[in-house]
């Protein structure tokens, strides 16, 4: 038994169970496309379809918004949705491509939103009906989010929105978008708004999605141009001028709570996904030769394989610590910690990777050649975006040291 099965209260054991027994008769079979490496690289509808159809039924099933009150679409249970995740992680289950929508719309809807507005969004937002992305960065405000240019002027009970926001994943395939908005130009904080916008109904008629090329040749990301949107008043979260501080609660879960909400991408171990953690690392080396030795024979490889093994188990006891609220120092310290240390690990075993498989790693996917599949190279490839995305990882260094312990600003 687990250490956190052991932890389970009656309910949960119960629950737990439950979970296994549907996994275990529900899991889905093998995809007839190539997944991607997470969510955020979705890029065809095949992929889309595959993926929606899973959450739909892990969510009619009850896996999904489990700890979520009964009224908006949720199951209505209590420090449950973990154990959802635990067992879809040791089942291998395919990753739930709505992640912005679970992980950060959710959250920030439920907490902000008006009763209507949540009973109606919610729901479908869960089951994966509905795919949401996240509308924050723009050309010239990216670290400092704070400096938002795209403007909301009022019309009546409507607001009319222009401006440009840029790097917004799933975009393509978004019906709704959590948005940070300007509607006041006089104050930099206090000038902010948070709507929730229909894209996706107004594509041509006030939105324009682009994708942007990626290093990997894939479209995850996009810009969206908004062109005299009008939206509806009750889009609108919490007070006028408050976005700010409705920002806060979608960037908390966007650095680290996002995990109790959805399992992390890993999926399943077929041909068509591919998870980077040390594990994989580890059978890369074994198979892979170097000068006619296993890679795995290489003292400097296997002692720098085992630092990031060493990284990687300590990363998920903190992950583990980051659920007990006893253990907690500081209320941000170690959700803006793992997401630092997770996107670099990552980065770390993909790094770890190209040195393993040397000029084999030049070689792309569908090369029959390119070991495991050429998915190595992609996977060091967008590790760049994951130390990039929800604040940089000098970004995150510094809310560290100035907020959690206390050290001068830097200039």
């Amino acid at each position: 038994m687990s250490e956190s099965a052991r932890q389970d209260s009656p309910e949960q054991a119960e629950f737990r169970q439950y979970c296994r027994q549907w996994l275990a008769s529900n899991k889905p079979g093998e995809p007839s496309v190539r997944l991607p490496l997470s969510p955020l690289e979705i890029m065809t509808e095949e992929q889309l379809s595959y993926l929606q159809d899973w959450q739909k039924s892990a969510y009619d099933a009850g896996l999904v918004g489990c700890d979520y009150p009964v009224a908006v679409g949720g199951g209505g249970r209590t420090d449950c949705q973990r154990i959802a995740n635990d067992e879809m992680i040791g089942a291998r289950t395919p990753f739930m491509p709505n992640v912005i929508g679970l992980g950060m719309a959710a959250p920030t809807v439920f907490h902000h939103g008006q009763e209507a507005l949540k009973e109606r969004l919610l729901p479908r937002l869960f089951s994966g009906e509905d795919i949401w992305c996240q509308g924050f960065s723009e050309p010239g405000a990216g670290s400092d989010l704070a400096s938002v240019q795209t403007f909301a002027e009022r019309k009546g009970d409507k607001w009319v929105i222009n401006g440009h926001k840029v790097w917004t994943s799933l975009a393509h395939f978004a019906e709704w978008m959590i948005l940070l908005l300007r509607t006041d130009r006089s104050h930099k904080y206090d000038g902010l708004s948070y709507f929730v916008v229909p894209i996706k109904s107004a594509l041509g008629k006030g939105v324009t999605v682009r994708p942007l090329i990626k290093i990997t040749g894939e479209t995850g990301f996009n810009e969206v141009i908004f062109e005299d949107l009008e939206v509806d008043d009750g889009y609108r979260l919490d007070e006028l001028g408050k976005g700010w501080q409705v920002a806060m609660t979608t960037l908390l879960h966007e650095r680290g709570a996002g995990e109790l909400q959805t399992p992390r991408s890993g999926g399943m171990k077929s041909k068509a996904t591919h998870s980077t953690n040390t594990a994989n690392l580890i059978e890369l080396a074994r198979v892979t030769s170097r000068n006619g030795k296993p890679a795995a024979d290489d003292p400097l490889i296997r002692d720098r394989i085992m630092q990031l093994v060493i990284q990687e188990a300590g990363l998920g006891q903190n992950q583990r610590r980051a659920r007990v609220s006893a253990l907690q120092d500081h209320p941000a310290r170690l959700l803006l910690q793992n997401k630092l240390l997770a996107s670099e690990i990552a980065q770390a075993i993909g790094a770890t990777a190209m040195e393993v498989e040397g000029a084999s790693a030049s070689l792309y996917l569908g090369d029959d050649n390119a070991p495991a599949g050429g998915q190595w190279p992609m996977a060091y490839m967008n590790s760049y975006g994951m130390t990039i995305a929800a604040g940089t990882s000098e970004i995150q260094r510094n809310i560290l040291g100035e907020r959690v312990l206390g050290l001068a600003k830097s200039k």
